[in-house]
């Protein structure tokens, strides 16, 4: 009887608590890789959930940037990861844009991840200098594009990355005609767009936010369901009249597909239940990002739809990277 109760002990003191669930604890630590470079948008949101993930789960959580070929590097690395305790951080790029684009892919985004959970959503947004566009709204900016064919460049992190890809979607739908500029990275990007070397960038709102907030960068439009609270006088895509460019961009977990169920299942709970701490909602809606907080299976499926969509966008585009 006392053997039994004290494996019974042993078995309670090795589990934790995630909103009220038992599960089996894993003291050692969690690495979660962000396929970008410190400091972006991508590696924020690991960073803002770390603490509170890494008390829920009883174990240290580590963030690892692994950068390099449009977050090709860093996914290829989470896809080969063996121990269970590795995960990444996937986005609309690595899990959308570069399946579509990449002839070749060391990675393949449905077959070697399970979806863990869509941590965000992020809204994208069009921005100008505007010392060098005279325009004040969307209306003006699409006259302005139309009276100067092919006249002026948009600027992005690089072929095929998503910057890239919402510069065609617009082009197609306004029907204007832009000059690409792709540059390696969203750092020397931006760094060219403020310094007036080109005039038009593609971002998502918590990379561009401060310069918008600082009267650098005018913000024309936003990909969101409706206006945003850290950007209040900016209109939608749908409010501009084109509801078809009103898709955001999202970051979310993924594991290794080879990672046991129940361990998926316990990182998913432990971050949906992070994402209500206050302190963790209070920093995303800071940066522009909206907390979500999906299943693992809706997860999954999203993935898989967000290929098929960026493929047929490529397509139409004609964008492939060798």
């Amino acid at each position: 009887m006392q053997r039994r109760h004290f494996i019974s002990a042993v078995a309670a003191a090795a589990a934790v608590s995630v909103s009220g669930m038992a599960v089996a604890q894993d003291t050692r630590p969690l690495r979660i890789i962000v396929p970008f470079p410190a400091g972006g948008s991508t590696d924020m949101v690991p960073r803002n959930l770390q603490d509170v993930l890494g008390k829920l789960l009883g174990q240290p959580v580590i963030v690892e940037n692994k950068a390099g070929a449009g977050g090709s590097i860093g996914m290829a690395e989470v896809a080969r990861a063996t121990d269970g305790l590795t995960f990444g951080i996937a986005t609309l790029s690595t899990h959308g844009v570069n399946p579509a684009v990449y002839t070749k892919l060391p990675y393949n985004a449905i077959e070697d991840f399970v979806g863990v959970t869509e941590i965000v959503k992020a809204p994208g947004v069009i921005v100008i200098n505007p010392k060098l566009i005279p325009a004040k709204n969307f209306a003006e900016l699409v006259a302005y594009l139309k009276a100067n064919p092919g006249k002026v460049s948009y600027a992005t992190p690089g072929n095929g990355t998503i910057g890239h890809m919402w510069g065609a979607q617009f082009i197609k739908a306004t029907g204007v005609g832009m000059l690409h500029i792709p540059y390696r990275g969203a750092g020397p990007a931006i760094n060219d767009v403020l310094g007036g070397q080109v005039p038009v960038y593609f971002d998502q709102v918590a990379s561009s936010l401060p310069h918008i907030q600082g009267g650098k960068l005018r913000a024309i439009a936003v990909s969101w369901n409706e206006r945003l609270a850290v950007l209040p006088d900016v209109p939608t895509y749908k409010e501009a009249g084109h509801p078809e460019l009103n898709d955001p961009s999202w970051f979310g977990l993924v594991a290794p597909k080879s990672t046991p169920a129940e361990t998926v299942a316990r990182v998913q709970k432990a971050v949906a239940e992070a994402l209500k701490d206050p302190a963790v909602k209070k920093r995303m809606d800071a940066q522009g990002m909206y907390i979500s907080g999906t299943s693992s299976a809706d997860f999954t499926k999203q993935i898989a739809s967000e290929v098929a969509k960026m493929k047929s966008v490529a397509a139409s585009a004609n964008i492939s990277v060798n």
